[in-house]
This record gives structure tokens, C-alpha cells and sequence, in this order.
């Protein structure tokens, strides 16, 4: 298998993105901490979307120490943009080594583009939850992206009780199957999954911690996996956030022995992307 590197226009994207988002104004009173995004720090997300007219650039790292010798790191920067009221989009770029142990060659590569979007339909009321659907592809570029392009549908529902939260998710494949392991694609989308979680607030609502319990198949004839996972968020300064979580395997037919996850969020605007003031 070829272990070259992604196209140059990826990097050159990212180089952009990057600086855009620290060179320009922040939004004011932004409380990001209490975003669950999909992997931050937990599989389950919560219902709502960026807010109109903002971007959050996402930096994260995974690891994860598979049963057997491979272990795999993986660095999927992620944009989303607040595209119109309780809508975004999306789009991940994640880049991996695959670490097969001190008797395989380690392979290095680029996973594929990944693109979201997600609709929040309605806000909490006193009798429903909060509720979005979520739409994923992830496309075969590059030499750990898989052979196939795959898609997924995920519901999300999220209820609050003062500081403490319940969500509950439930994704499902659409296209062929995950790819066999000689043609392994990182950050792939699986046949399905369900996961639920709760997080609660602390330190003048500043940290929000999460506990999570959640279901997988990757596809193909993978056994299902279950796992716990736990994590937290600590918003640093009004845009900036900062996440981190833990995963563990409860069976063992599948799934990993251990996962962890790191990461740094920052949320901004631009100006010429701004409405004009109302006078």
C-alpha cells in the first residue's frame, strides 16, 4: 500500500483555515464548553448546532490501542460554519498512522474527506427535547480512505434538567460496508451505532463533565462492539475550549482496549460574513 501523504491543496486548506480563524475578531459571549460534538470528547453529540454565522475550528488527536498490535493515531482537523438558523455544515479532514507493531511497517496517509451536515428542528420545550438529524459522507480519497463512498443518517435528541443533560443517538450506515482490513479506512462511518450519554456542569458553568455508554458495528462481519467511555470539557477563555476522554472496551470480541481523545476548540466569525446592522 502506498504511505504517501495527502494531495498539497488539503494542507494548503488547513494553512488557511488556520490562520483565518486566529487573525480574526472572536464572538462575543460565546459559551462552547457545553457543545458535545461527535468525538468531543465522547462518540454522542447533542442536538444543537453552531450558532448562525459562526465557525468552529476543531484540532483534535485520537488514539486508540486496538485488541492485537495495531495502534492508531489519528489528527482529523474539523471545520463547521453556522449556515442559517439551527443549521451547519461541515467538513473534516483527518490524517492517521497506523502503527502495526515492531514487526510491521507503519503506514502513514490521509483518511479521506469527510462531510456534515446538521438541523436542529426544534429547542427544548416543557414536553419535547431538543431534536437534529445529522448527515455524514466520507469520501475514498487518499491511501487510508477506504474504497467506497459511505453515508449516515443520525438522530439526536438532547433533554436538559438544570445543569445536567441526557442525549441519546442513533446512526445508521448508508452505502457498501466498512472496508476489510487491507483496505482499512480511518474515521470511517459504521453500519451502525447507538450511544447514550449525560453531562453535567460544573465550576460556575465553566467545565462540563460527560459519562457515556454506546453500541457499534463497523460492518461487514465485525461483531458489534460496546463500550464506556467518560470525558470533559473546560472552556479556557470565552472562544477557546479545550476537551479530553477516555474509552474502554466492555466485551471482548470487539472494540478497543484503549481510547483516548484530545483536542482544542475555537470558535469565531468574519466580519464580511456578518449581517449588516440594522439601522
Amino acid at each position: 500500500m502506498s504511505s504517501r501523504l495527502a494531495p498539497r491543496p488539503c494542507f494548503a486548506v488547513l494553512a488557511t483555515v488556520a490562520i483565518g480563524a486566529f487573525t480574526v475578531g472572536p464572538l462575543a459571549a460565546q459559551i462552547d464548553y457545553r457543545n458535545l460534538d461527535e468525538g468531543r470528547p465522547v462518540r454522542t453529540e447533542d442536538a444543537y448546532p453552531v450558532e448562525r454565522h459562526a465557525f468552529e475550528l476543531v484540532i483534535p488527536y485520537e488514539y486508540e490501542n486496538e485488541r492485537g498490535p495495531v495502534r492508531t493515531h489519528l489528527v482529523a482537523p474539523e471545520l463547521a460554519y453556522g449556515i442559517a438558523d439551527n443549521a451547519m455544515l461541515g467538513l473534516a479532514l483527518p490524517f492517521a498512522a497506523l502503527d502495526g507493531g515492531a514487526e510491521a511497517e507503519t503506514q502513514w496517509g490521509f483518511g479521506g474527506p469527510r462531510l456534515f451536515a446538521l438541523y436542529n428542528f426544534n429547542t427544548e420545550s416543557p414536553t419535547l427535547p431538543a431534536i437534529a438529524l445529522r448527515a455524514d459522507a466520507s469520501l475514498p480519497i487518499g491511501n487510508l480512505g477506504g474504497d467506497e463512498t459511505r453515508a449516515s443518517l443520525t438522530a439526536i435528541a438532547t433533554r436538559s434538567w438544570g445543569r445536567t443533560r441526557a442525549h441519546l443517538n442513533a446512526t445508521v450506515g448508508i452505502g457498501a460496508d466498512e472496508d476489510a482490513p487491507e483496505s482499512p479506512a480511518v474515521h470511517g462511518i459504521p453500519a451502525w451505532r447507538a450511544s447514550a450519554a449525560m453531562d453535567r456542569t460544573f465550576l460556575r458553568r465553566s467545565l462540563l463533565l460527560i459519562g457515556e455508554l454506546s453500541l457499534r458495528e463497523a460492518g461487514g462481519e465485525s461483531a458489534t462492539e460496546l463500550s464506556v467511555g467518560a470525558g470533559g470539557r473546560l472552556q479556557l477563555t470565552p472562544t477557546l475550549v479545550i476537551d479530553a476522554g477516555i474509552e474502554r472496551r466492555l466485551t471482548s470480541r470487539a472494540g478497543a482496549d484503549i481510547g483516548l481523545t484530545l483536542g482544542l476548540t475555537h470558535a469565531f466569525a468574519l466580519a464580511g460574513l456578518m449581517p449588516a446592522p440594522v439601522r
